[in-house]
């Protein structure tokens, strides 16, 4: 960059005059050295005069300098799109403006000046390449002549354009006057420069009329900006005045309105807020059958929020009790279905197996038909988790074509919860009984009330208690809810409950109810379940072909025997899900690939099976049992040994509860008090210890039907001799011998069978219940009944 006071003395040197004559005109006259400023966005044009923003920390030097020549003319050069902060000379445009500074404001770091276009300058040499930049220029003239009919029409088309813009906007017409103010309006190329200036071009566009010198071919291309900026202007408008209509129209409709309520209210027609809520809970009522009690209690409640203001809090609890007492389906019954092969047909389209639940289930839908109606029972469905409890509670709401409505009862406290809060509760709400019969909009849906085994009791109130009153049939004709404080008939509503044990629902609860057992299922009827539900189910779940992924019956029955031995299907659905996910990855790492599961893929899937095959125990001492568990029915392997013949003691492990305990202890007097008779030395116990022994001692056991099992090892301990193999056993003794009944008999005996146990010996009492087990279950087992333990004996030594 040349010296300050070189370049201070080549801008005060040389000047340019531009006139005809010898006459100089300041304005006239430009110097041929010019300091530069960037300008953004859109290029300055000599029509133009407005203000400009600096930063003072790049400009401040080039401002003072300008500030101290006589002239204050300095040029300003377009510099892109966004750069404002310096000028590339070699890409810059060589056509700028050469401006005059008027005025000068600064605050804090930014200065605002005033500018006047005055002529186009061209760079002939840059002297400074950086801040302050420094260049020097000549000044072209228009190329062609500006008096020529054809310029004069051009000229004509230019103004009549701008005139056509302020029509449509008049914010043109600012910049237009101060135009006429400054400028003749006889000179083209001023004419054409602010008629680019106004429109909304961008700046290259505007730099590209900046550099078309010749004269026609600057207003043909102004021309055509013009008419961009009209039809965008035209646009606007449009849009303008829709949303202006719209808005309008908008206010007028309101206006209208409200002119509308006052005149309805002068004339007494109209209808406030008040007035359309009791009309609307009567219109509900109407067709309904309100008893009597109930329709008065009705009435009396919309009299009073007829004469409450609608601000205050009473209306708002008024008005939310007849939302409720309207909506309830008062005497609106859904029409029963009672076919009982359709019904039939519903239940084997969902379950399999299950023979005995489908019949009684039957039975009950055929004495309906006999009385024209399903009603006054309530079914309890007991049995392990995943056997289908939930579904057949649907499947009997889908065979008679009654609405369904399930909640879950797991972990209720609050009997508010079954029978409401009262109404002088803040936030008071009916009951799930009430809400149950709102959603339905029928007085006969079927409700399933799950998991009623795991209802629990708190400072709340004791919910089991409260359902006492909803589950017999002699009461609920007239159900008390605390919030609505009327009667309702629930007698036509078919309860259905679940749980998976008896133990833990109160007696005069369980009284109530008539219990259906669900067993679980046998290996051959989780595998027709797995292939004709399971698999095709997960397949469309998760959108994969069946023809890409298959899996064959031995696989299925690999699953069953080693991933998901328990009595439901919830878990062998878990596996098989696993199955399908990770076969999911494989088909789409190979587009081609189709799938085909056997028996040995199934361990590549879900790793080394966790369940081994059951082997009978065998050996002195040793007996099989049979236990029922809420997972189903399970075998027990009984040990006992001698431990030495030091003192007498007897020994019990196994994390036994205290019912088992005193089963044990039963066995062991029962078994000492008769040995003699039995055949084996009265003195065996005298002198020995003997510890008993029921393997899996993490997992807590306990009940009553393990007695003969307990005494058959102690015997056979005593007589030193094996009891015959195959057997497995259940049942509870008593001091005289008496071998008394027991439950879950299906259950233990699928356990037996689940592990190859062909034979049981059950008490005599029990044959009743496996004499009415399915002919499938009871296929291949041997069965054997004893009333005293010395038939036990028999069998077994």
């Amino acid at each position: 960059m040349a010296d300050r006071s070189d370049n201070d003395n080549v801008l005060d040197g040389e000047m340019v005059n531009h006139g005809d004559t010898g006459l100089v005109i300041p304005d006239s006259v430009l110097p041929s050295v010019l300091y530069l400023l960037p300008v953004p966005k859109r290029p300055f044009f000599p029509a133009q005069v407005q203000p400009i923003l600096l930063e003072m920390k790049l400009w401040e030097d080039t401002l003072k300098r300008v500030g101290e020549k006589q002239n204050h003319v300095m040029g300003l050069l377009y510099c892109g799109e966004d750069n404002a902060q310096e000028i590339d000379p070699d890409s810059a445009p060589s056509i700028g403006c050469a401006v005059r500074v008027h005025h000068a404001h600064q605050e804090k770091d930014t200065a605002q000046i005033v500018v006047q276009g005055l002529k186009r300058f061209r760079i002939r040499r840059w002297i400074s390449r950086k801040p302050p930049y420094i260049v020097e220029v000549d000044y072209p003239d228009n190329i062609g002549e500006r008096d020529t009919d054809e310029v004069k029409a051009y000229a004509m088309a230019v103004i009549r354009a701008i005139k056509e813009l302020l029509a449509i906007n008049p914010l043109y017409s600012e910049e237009l006057k101060q135009y006429l103010s400054r400028f003749s309006p006889n000179e083209p190329s001023l004419l054409v420069d602010f008629a680019a200036a106004i429109t909304s071009a961008n700046g290259d566009d505007l730099q590209d009329i900046m550099d078309t010198l010749p004269l026609l071919r600057r207003m043909e291309k102004v021309l055509l900006l013009l008419k961009k900026e009209r039809e965008v202007a035209e646009l606007q408008g449009k849009i303008s005045e829709q949303v202006n209509e719209k808005i309008n129209k908008n206010q007028r409709e309101f206006f209208l309105k409200e002119q509308l309520k006052v005149i309805q209210k002068e004339l007494g027609i109209s209808k406030d807020d008040r007035t359309a809520d009791v009309e609307e809970f009567r219109e509900r009522l109407e067709g309904k059958q309100v008893p009597e009690a109930a329709r008065k209690k009705i009435d009396d409640e919309l009299h009073k929020l007829e004469v409450l203001e609608t601000g205050s809090p009473e209306y708002g609890v008024t008005r939310n009790y007849l939302d409720w007492a309207t909506a309830l389906p008062w005497g609106v019954y859904s029409e029963d279905k009672l076919d009982l092969k359709r019904a039939r047909k519903v239940l084997n389209l969902h379950h399999q197996g299950l023979d005995d639940v489908k019949d009684r289930i039957t039975e009950f839908l055929a004495v309906g038909k006999f009385k024209g109606t399903v009603a006054g029972s309530i079914i309890l469905l007991v049995g392990p988790p995943g056997v289908g409890k939930t579904s057949i509670g649907r499947s009997i709401a889908e065979a008679l074509g009654r609405k369904f409505y399930r909640f879950s009862l797991g972990g209720m406290r609050d009997e508010a919860e079954i029978k409401g809060h009262r109404r002088t509760y803040i936030g008071a709400m009916p009951g799930k009984l009430v809400q149950a019969l709102k959603d339905v909009e029928t007085a006969n849906p079927v409700i399933m009330l799950d998991e009623i085994d795991k209802v629990g009791a708190s400072y709340h109130g004791d919910p089991a208690s409260a359902l006492l009153e909803v589950l017999d049939p002699e009461q609920n004709v007239e159900f008390l809810d605390h919030y609505l404080d009327m009667r309702f008939d629930l007698s036509k509503v078919l309860f259905v409950c679940t749980a998976n044990q008896l133990d833990t629902i109160p007696g005069p609860l369980l009284d109530r109810m008539e219990t259906i057992r669900l067993a679980g299922y046998l290996a051959e009827e989780k595998l027709d379940i797995a292939r004709k539900h399971l698999w095709p189910r997960l397949l469309e779940r998760n959108g994969i072909n069946k023809k890409r992924l298959s899996i064959n019956a031995a696989a299925l029955r690999h699953v069953i025997d080693g991933y998901a031995r328990e009595a439901g299907v919830r878990n062998l659905e878990k596996q098989l899900g696993r199955i399908v996910r990770k076969a999911a990855v494989q088909l789409l790492e190979d587009e081609a690939l189709v799938l085909k599961v056997g028996k040995d893929e199934v361990e590549d899937f879900l790793g080394k099976p966790v369940f081994k095959k059951e082997k009978p125990q065998q050996g002195i001492g040793v007996v099989n049992g049979l236990a029922w568990t809420a997972m189903g029915g399970a075998t027990l392997g009984v040990e006992c040994t001698r431990v030495h013949s030091l003192n007498r003691n007897f020994k019990l492990s196994g994390q036994l509860g205290d019912v088992m305990k005193e089963s044990a202890d039963i066995a062991y007097s029962y078994v000492m008090a008769n040995l003699k008779a039995f055949g084996g030395d009265p003195a065996f116990f005298d002198e020995a210890t003997v510890h008993l022994h029921v393997p899996e001692g993490a997992t807590p056991k306990d009940g009553p039907s393990a007695g003969i099992t307990m005494a058959s090892a102690l015997l056979s301990l005593a007589l030193n001799k094996a009891p015959k193999s195959g057997f497995a056993m259940t049942g509870e003794l008593t001091l005289t011998g008496q071998v008394l009944p027991v439950g879950g008999i299906r259950e233990k005996v699928i356990a037996a069978k689940r592990i190859g146990i062909k034979k049981v010996i059950l008490p005599e009492d029990n044959r009743r219940d496996f004499e009415e087990l399915p002919d499938y279950v009871r296929k291949g087992v041997t069965a054997h009944f004893a009333e005293r333990y010395d038939q036990v004996r028999e069998i077994l030594f």
